[in-house]
């Protein structure tokens, strides 16, 4: 059994390319407003907004388990709108030795996106299950920001 691996997801939403880049490499901090029941609090640590190198701590939950973790921005590319973070310290340390997140929008038409989710990751030992879990969080939550901006928007009147 090999203790490196790589897991895919995608979902469709209506919500712009640019707009989910956004929320994802500068405005985490806004994703407890946007998806409260997954996502508690998310902390500059350091750095600033939107800039690699930022340190961003997170309260999150997983499976009903409130959650906690630090991550790194390492890249983030305003052209392909992908972001990649790199855990550093939190809950997912005590399973995975690395574990990296790369989300990318890609535009689909008028105001919606494909949203890509790439999880690399190292296990501490074979016993430790696939992040499974970790991804369908992921996709929830951008689906969530979608419900958000979705309900945020102004409806024309008749």
């Amino acid at each position: 059994m090999t203790l490196c691996g790589k897991m895919e997801a995608e979902v469709e939403i209506k919500v712009s390319a640019e707009t989910f880049h956004d929320v994802c490499s500068c405005r985490p901090h806004q994703l407890s407003n946007m998806s409260p029941a997954k996502v508690q609090n998310v902390d500059l640590h350091e750095g600033n907004w939107g800039k690699p190198g930022t340190v961003i701590s997170w309260s999150y939950v997983l499976d009903g388990v409130p959650k906690s973790g630090k991550h790194v921005a390492e890249a983030i590319d305003d052209v392909k709108l992908s972001t990649t973070f790199k855990v550093i310290g939190g809950d997912i340390t005590t399973e995975f030795k690395e574990f990296i997140f790369i989300v990318q929008a890609t535009p689909k038409g008028e105001g919606s996106c494909l949203v890509h989710w790439t999880v690399e990751y190292e296990k501490l030992n074979e016993n430790v299950p696939d992040p499974r879990a970790m991804l369908e969080l992921l996709i929830d939550i951008s689906k969530d920001i979608e419900e958000h901006h979705l309900t945020q928007k102004p409806t024309a009147q008749a």
